[in-house]
């Protein structure tokens, strides 16, 4: 039996913080899990600075709805530091809610995505037309 809360996948995500000096950021997050353990990069535009894109390399573990990571920023970008997640997983592993924390700062992060199951993906290939039809 498969594993309902398995977080593989791609991942559209925000976060905020309590300090005001720290501006809401948007995120990507390609995430594989397996045996619990979650592995992934994360890449976000970077609003404060001339890079264009940061990227950060994720590491951690779910158990159950329980989820935590390290997210590294890979220091190709202005930035080069860790920050922790801790948060919980929905039912059907459609979004990730928790909190965020680096030294001096916390926030907030929802995570949200779409899943489909190969019953979905199979009658949706059922439904397309041939191009020959058109």
């Amino acid at each position: 039996m498969s594993d309902r809360q398995d977080v593989s996948g791609v991942w559209y995500g925000r976060w905020s913080a309590e300090h005001p000096a720290v501006a809401p950021g948007r995120f990507i997050a390609l995430l594989e899990e397996e045996g619990g353990a979650v592995t992934g990069t994360i890449t976000e535009p970077d609003a404060e600075g001339d890079e264009g894109v940061l990227r950060a390399l994720v590491g951690g573990e779910r158990a159950g709805a329980d989820i935590a990571w390290v997210k590294q920023y890979d220091g190709a970008g202005r930035l080069a530091h860790a920050v922790r997640y801790d948060g919980s997983v929905n039912a059907d592993a459609t979004a990730i809610v928790g909190r965020w924390q680096l030294e001096g700062f916390t926030g907030s992060f929802t995570m949200h995505r779409e899943k489909f199951d190969s019953a979905d993906l199979d009658e949706a290939e059922e439904l397309r037309i041939p191009l020959a039809d058109l």
